[in-house]
């Protein structure tokens, strides 16, 4: 299994036919990406966010949304924005591969942490987290703005 990028460092997307491969399974995470996807995450790209898929073959298993980024609690982390792992992917550790490539990419560009928020109704993703060494560190809040 190999991860393959789908938006250079610069976040041009580099691979669009992975990019639309991956809209069906992204969605299962994130089913309110306005349409069109490919539009939606240019966007989300030009913003600072980079993505990758893992590929076993030409079957598509799993992808990651990640921002390098820099603040005055942590320093340079990479944080990842949406994890999914397709439950039917013909191999498991679809996940841990992901995880690693993470990892990897942030030891690379100098970050001293890999981050992440998780819905509170994500049990199976929070013993995945807790199983990969992740701690809770805070408790996230959220406010609308829409009237």
């Amino acid at each position: 299994m190999d991860m393959i990028a789908i938006t250079g460092v610069d976040r041009s997307i580099v691979r669009e036919d992975l990019l639309r491969q991956a809209e069906s399974l992204h969605r299962t995470l994130r089913p309110n990406i306005p349409s069109p996807y490919v539009e939606s995450m240019q966007e989300v790209f030009q913003t600072g966010a980079e993505m990758a898929v893992a590929m076993e073959g030409n079957t598509l298993c799993g992808l990651v949304v990640f921002r390098i980024t820099t603040n005055t609690m942590v320093g340079r982390k990479i944080y990842s924005e949406d994890l999914v792992a397709d439950p039917k992917a013909p191999i498991k550790g679809v996940g841990h591969l992901m995880m690693d490539y993470l990892k990897e990419v942030g030891r690379q560009r100098g970050c001293v942490s890999i981050e992440l928020e998780s819905g509170t109704q994500r049990e199976q993703a929070h013993r995945f987290y807790f199983k990969e060494g992740f701690v809770i560190k805070a408790f996230g809040f959220k406010q609308s703005l829409k009237d």
